[in-house]
């Protein structure tokens, strides 16, 4: 039976409800123990967290060794980047701020061997280490890789369709948060980017791609389910530390209102 973090990018093809959550912390321990709750996958962050290739490049191993997806989301889109992350063995990459048909087309190239320009190596922990022949080395990666790429631009909203529809692209993640803060100061941005959002979504579904977001609650990702995404991050690690601090505090405040009480 193959690792399930092989399996993503089959699951994701098929619509499977997976669920997962951004890690921005650069250490290995918070994949492991999301890996032991169950969840589906993690997205390892470099866009917005401190994480260089040898970091996660032990991120990423940390997700196979303990039977999580690791995905990568890569500051940019370059080609340089494309590789490290999946010679690194991630089981596929989110690419933020794509905002044309030339830029999905180019990424996808990046991605794949065959019919694509990805750079070869199989001396690499994807490539199992050279013990793959060179024509199954090439035929798994393709396979198994996917390629989710971000819609967050408002110049790339009604280039949805356009986008997604290029071949190769296996899902479309609607990045909400930018969209919301390209409206700036505008009284309806959040309005404004929940429609632009619902917009994504019908076109996503209108090229046969699978759609991802992240969820802000379940309510939330019940909408979303019903416009057809199956792929649901929630939170991150930063988040669940924040949260629970905060809820340690509050459920343990009576012990500093009684120590303010005996020291009156």
């Amino acid at each position: 039976m193959n690792p399930s973090f092989t399996l993503f990018r089959q699951r994701l093809v098929q619509r499977e409800a997976m669920l997962g959550t951004f890690v921005k912390l650069p250490t290995t321990q918070a994949i492991e123990i999301f890996g032991a709750t169950g969840m589906d996958f993690v997205v390892i962050d470099q866009e917005h967290a401190p994480l260089d290739r040898a970091q996660v490049d032990l991120m990423v191993l940390a997700g196979r060794a303990s039977n999580i997806a690791p995905l990568v989301r890569l500051a940019d889109a370059s080609e340089a980047s494309v590789l490290s992350a999946l010679d690194c063995g991630a089981s596929g990459i989110l690419v933020p701020h794509v905002t044309s048909v030339e830029k999905a087309r180019s990424i996808v190239a990046a991605c794949r061997y065959i019919g694509g320009a990805r750079g070869f190596a199989s001396m690499t922990r994807a490539g199992l280490w050279g013990s793959r022949g060179r024509v199954e080395h090439m035929r798994t990666q393709d396979a198994e890789l996917a390629c989710i790429l971000m819609i967050e631009d408002l110049e790339a909203v009604e280039r949805t369709m356009e986008i997604a529809s290029v071949e190769g692209v296996d899902a479309v993640f609607i990045g909400r948060g930018d969209l919301t803060a390209a409206f700036g100061d505008h009284p309806d941005a959040a309005q404004l980017a929940a429609e632009a959002a619902i917009r994504i979504a019908e076109a996503t579904g209108a090229a046969g791609k699978a759609l991802a977001i992240l969820a802000t609650s379940p309510a939330d990702a019940a909408t979303f389910r019903a416009l057809g995404a199956t792929v649901f991050l929630v939170g991150s690690d930063h988040n669940f530390l924040r949260s629970s601090a905060t809820n340690v505090l509050r459920d343990h405040a009576a012990i500093k209102r009684d120590q303010l009480r005996a020291g009156s």
